[in-house]
């Protein structure tokens, strides 16, 4: 038997109606509350002609209204899909054309023609109302997704919003039960839109923030005593980068697990964090959105193979050559993955296509290895990669090696157009303090090999990955290439 997200909701508020459900920017909703403004939100979308298998478009800033809209739509049947408030007009349109959603949230009327919305001055003043019998979603979530090509696509999961289905992927992420959970990422994205609706059918007190700051992180996992941490390695390392003496004073003891997914992790950051928590807590996630396969990694595994993103423990996955073939073990190629021999798809596309090879295999575009043990190791993506004299050159490599100096807080490398080697490499930094060429060249010099250090610098004020430790390397490139 199927049970909503719902029936666990309204049975932790009325075992505790004033434990604290969600926080964020210093307002908390309790439990009861929690439960009282998704239901009158869901009879507001109701009034609007929301129903079963339809969407909603949610659009709003971390909050403590961004769960309250997501579970409003669950409660009717309906799918919320996230959109970031960052968005681009143009984005934001293909992305609400694939989603057809029956209401919005967040959007002014006339960022979504045609289609009912919810006022963000709304949100505050809803609470109470008629019950609403929870029905269940044919869709569990519908997540979008730009990639390096600028062409929007939404990832819808196959499934229903089977709230045991959720619990059973929570116990996959360590999520706790009846404890915090702290998620200073934003809910536009997919891990931190699961985790959240994960920590809270389970009954924890979830904390998000507004954005993500290092300094105020460490402070709520003190104030909360956050006993689940998601990062990226993004704000792993400009945690790192911190004075010694902030993080040092640091109240860290209440954490028991500390994910991280989303980008590869430099070694250097993740020995610096094992060494800081201990290895036990240290933990990490290698998927896709579509979940065709996952691996998972604690710490004291990763020790014994450092590098690795772990051996998968939901599906399969494959590494293969230009031609198809298998890769022996070590020899970098491109990743495959599928759930299993004769097993559906547990996703599919809205406005795209899956890259196939049959049988099931797909790729996302990875580039790594796995070792003898089945251990998979990443490398980069095939369409971030640069051709440079006829040398593949991943960017990743350099960014790790760059991101260790610590003058430097973040940085994108892409390959420029270079008329006799075809591309040449260009480094893109945000700056800690100020750092000349020649200083950063010294630095690579030991970690790299010469073909792969930059020729050029540039430095910009603002981070070069969003706070879900992303990058579009492509749209970089593109605006320095005319």
């Amino acid at each position: 038997m199927v049970r909503h997200y719902f029936d666990l909701l309204r049975h932790y508020a009325d075992a505790e109606p004033d434990r604290p459900a969600v926080t964020c920017a210093g307002v908390t909703l309790t439990r009861a509350e929690l439960v009282r403004k998704a239901r009158a939100l869901g009879a507001r979308y109701a009034e609007l002609g929301v129903g079963r298998g339809d969407t909603v478009a949610v659009c709003l800033p971390n909050s403590v209204e961004f769960p309250v809209a997501a579970l409003a739509a669950w409660l009717l049947g309906a799918t919320p899909v996230p959109l970031s408030v960052k968005l681009a007009p143009a984005e934001r349109r293909g992305i609400l054309e694939l989603a057809a959603p029956a209401a919005t949230v967040g959007l002014q009327p006339e960022d979504a023609p045609g289609i009912p919305g919810v006022d963000v001055s709304e949100l505050p003043g809803l609470d109470g109302g008629a019950d609403i019998e929870p029905v269940v979603a044919p869709t569990w979530k519908i997540i979008p997704s730009g990639g390096s090509t600028g062409r929007p696509k939404l990832i819808a999961a196959d499934g229903e919003a089977d709230a045991d289905r959720l619990i059973g992927f929570g116990g996959l992420l360590r999520i706790p039960v009846d404890e915090t959970v702290l998620l200073p990422a934003p809910l536009s994205h997919n891990a931190p839109f699961i985790m959240t609706l994960a920590g809270l059918v389970n009954g924890n007190h979830v904390v998000l923030t507004p954005r993500f700051d290092p300094a105020e992180t460490l402070r709520l996992i003190a104030e909360h005593r956050a006993t689940f941490v998601y990062l990226v390695p993004t704000m792993m390392q400009r945690i790192w980068r911190l004075p010694a003496e902030v993080r040092d004073a640091a109240d860290v003891s209440s954490v028991r697990t500390m994910y991280h997914m989303a980008a590869p992790c430099p070694a250097w950051l993740k020995h610096a964090w094992i060494d800081w928590l201990g290895p036990e807590k240290v933990m990490e996630l290698y998927a896709g959105t579509e979940l065709q396969a996952v691996t998972v990694i604690d710490g004291v595994e990763w020790l014994a193979h450092p590098g690795s993103v772990g051996r998968p423990v939901l599906g399969e996955i494959e590494c293969r050559d230009p031609d198809g073939r298998p890769c022996r073990p070590g020899e970098v190629g491109e990743l495959w993955m599928r759930r299993g021999t004769g097993e559906s798809n547990p996703y599919r596309y809205i406005g795209a296509r899956p890259r196939s090879a049959g049988e099931g295999w797909e790729s996302l575009g990875d580039l790594g290895y796995l070792d003898e043990d089945g251990y998979v190791f990443l490398t980069d993506r095939d369409t971030d990669m640069i051709l440079v004299g006829g040398a593949n050159i991943f960017p990743a490599e350099i960014e790790a090696a760059l991101d260790r100096h610590p003058s430097v807080l973040t940085s994108c490398v892409i390959g420029l157009p270079h008329e006799d080697l075809g591309n040449a490499i260009h480094a893109i930094i945000q700056p800690r303090e100020p750092v000349g060429d020649a200083e950063l060249l010294a630095h690579l010099a030991p970690l790299l090999s010469r073909n792969k250090l930059p020729r050029t610098f540039e430095r910009v004020d603002h981070p070069l990955r969003d706070d879900a430790g992303k990058v579009r390397r492509t749209a970089l490139r593109s605006a320095r290439v005319r």
